[in-house]
């Protein structure tokens, strides 16, 4: 079930050699290649090596933890991260949030449960960050060519292929200003004042200049641009996030809820919108979300 001949890989970031097993084993049964590693940097390096289409990061691990692991990867990859905690603490799940994970689960946790949110998540089309030359290429080109070795031997081969691809700067400042097209709604444009998203694509751009988004972050900002003025509750948008529908009346935390809220805080801030005077993402007190008043009215 490959898209456009993709390998469908994961990798574990997890120091416990039970969990680690017991992730292999159920990711393994979910159809992935999967690539198992013990600690942050080798999982880092795991991931620039494979682009990987999930990946599982443990919080508490030696050396860097978690959240650094994150940020790290999210400085190159668009994979779908998974964070594991074992302290059921919300300032733990906040802080996996804002430094890149899309989604968490608390320890132990059911097999079954990180089964059904990866095929949640298989469901939701993988957005491809490289579109206009620019910093994830590098990792996409390199995860071509392990083919199932372990990660640490790869690694240095992926880091040694970025330094000569920085030769020629004189064609890309070319490329930058043929970039803008006509945002033609026949081609999936969604527009509103002033930003333009396009579901099949992928893409969100503002002023001529793409945003990148982390995939929750895109698919939040999607449902509101769908809805428009009609607001959209925090349990609602959660659901949508583990591709369940609203009238099924799945549990919702208040976890859930606040994960919402975190998405959305690191989605404004991405898209420099005010709080106070929301151009584009209006909070509707004790609610939820809807896109602001458009600035024709």
């Amino acid at each position: 079930m490959d898209t456009h001949g993709e390998r469908r890989v994961a990798v574990i970031i997890e120091d416990d050699a039970d969990i680690r097993h017991l992730l292999e084993t159920v990711l393994t049964q979910a159809g992935f290649e999967v690539v198992a590693t013990g600690n942050g940097l080798d999982g880092v390096q795991a991931v620039r090596a494979y682009d990987p289409m999930v990946t599982t990061l443990d919080v508490s691990m030696p050396g860097i933890d978690g959240f650094e692991a994150a940020k790290r990867i999210r400085a190159f990859s668009n994979t779908y991260l998974v964070m594991l905690t074992a302290r059921d603490e919300e300032i733990d799940t906040l802080q996996g949030l804002e430094a890149g994970a899309d989604d968490y689960l608390t320890k132990p946790f059911r097999p079954r449960e990180l089964r059904a949110r990866i095929e949640a998540m298989m469901r939701r089309p993988r957005q491809v960050l490289a579109t206009d030359g620019s910093g994830p290429v590098a990792p996409v080109a390199a995860a071509a060519t392990p083919v199932a070795a372990q990660p640490a031997t790869l690694a240095p081969a992926a880091v040694t292929t970025e330094a000569p691809v920085a030769a020629a700067p004189a064609p890309a400042p070319a490329a930058e200003p043929a970039a803008p097209k006509s945002y033609d709604k026949d081609d999936g444009w969604l527009e509103h004042n002033g930003l333009f998203v396009n579901s099949e694509m992928r893409l969100v751009e503002k002023e001529g200049k793409s945003v990148e988004l982390t995939r929750s972050e895109f698919d939040l900002l999607n449902a509101l641009m769908e809805s428009q003025r009609r607001v959209r509750s925090k349990a609602d948008l959660a659901l949508l996030l583990r591709g369940e529908s609203y009238v099924t009346a799945h549990f919702v935390s208040e976890a859930d809820k606040r994960a919402i809220e975190v998405h959305m805080a690191n989605l404004r801030r991405k898209l420099a919108d005010s709080i106070t005077t929301p151009r584009w993402i209006e909070t509707v007190r004790g609610v939820g979300y809807r896109l602001a008043a458009s600035e024709d009215d």
